[in-house]
């Protein structure tokens, strides 16, 4: 190959590198976000303290860890699909990491309670971890193991960490309920109790 025909070559070769580049950086589904999915009883009151998170992209309250195909609310309250509710979030890892969000889900539930959360009393109102993948597995086994190590609580720890399944987003009217219907989200979390259990379980940590 001749020095013209070699120069013209690396030329091409170049601003196909430099095309193939170019297209990757902005073809959205080429991106570096992940996602997190875990359940602490009603929906409305786990998306806040994500979406208070740098880095947090989207929490999507719905239903997941059972078996019906496109639940409702209403199947799903009535505890006969095996669903809980949750909070599905897509975050940035750069900005905030897995075990961020394993520290903020901790500190919004009750772990001691198999029957529920707080006031919602049912399995769908479990408090469980859905990982995604084996890193989040790992992580969350080993929050997990600490935290019963640490032994906070008289009563035993009784949250789950399961594999994800199909998640289904609840219906609009759940999704950001808390900045949709401030009063009524309020008075909801107050009169359930929950910042109160959280303090007595977590101290100042509870609910933040």
């Amino acid at each position: 190959m001749n020095t013209t025909r070699l120069s013209c070559w690396l030329a091409l070769l170049l601003l196909s590198c430099a095309a193939f580049n170019s297209s990757a950086a902005s073809d959205p589904d080429k991106t570096t976000y992940q996602t997190a999915t875990f359940a602490g009883g009603c929906f409305w009151c786990m998306e806040p303290p994500f979406d208070n998170l740098d880095g947090v992209i989207s929490t999507t309250s719905g239903y997941t860890g059972g078996s019906k195909e496109n639940p409702t609310y209403k199947e799903v309250s009535q505890g006969a699909t095996g669903h809980a509710e949750a909070v599905q979030i897509v975050y940035d890892p750069a900005k905030v990491s897995y075990n961020e969000l394993l520290d903020v889900f901790w500190h919004n539930i009750d772990p001691t309670n198999a029957d529920g959360q707080f006031c919602d009393w049912g399995n769908q109102y479990r408090s469980e971890i859905f990982y995604h993948n084996r890193e989040q597995e790992k992580l969350a086994r080993q929050s997990l193991a600490a935290l019963n190590e640490l032994k906070p609580f008289d009563a035993p720890i009784v949250t789950r960490v399961t594999q994800a399944g199909r998640f289904y987003p609840a219906e609009d009217y759940h999704q950001d309920y808390y900045q949709k219907n401030p009063v009524r989200y309020k008075f909801y979390r107050y009169g359930c109790g929950r910042d109160k259990r959280l303090e007595e379980l977590w101290g100042e940590r509870g609910g933040h």
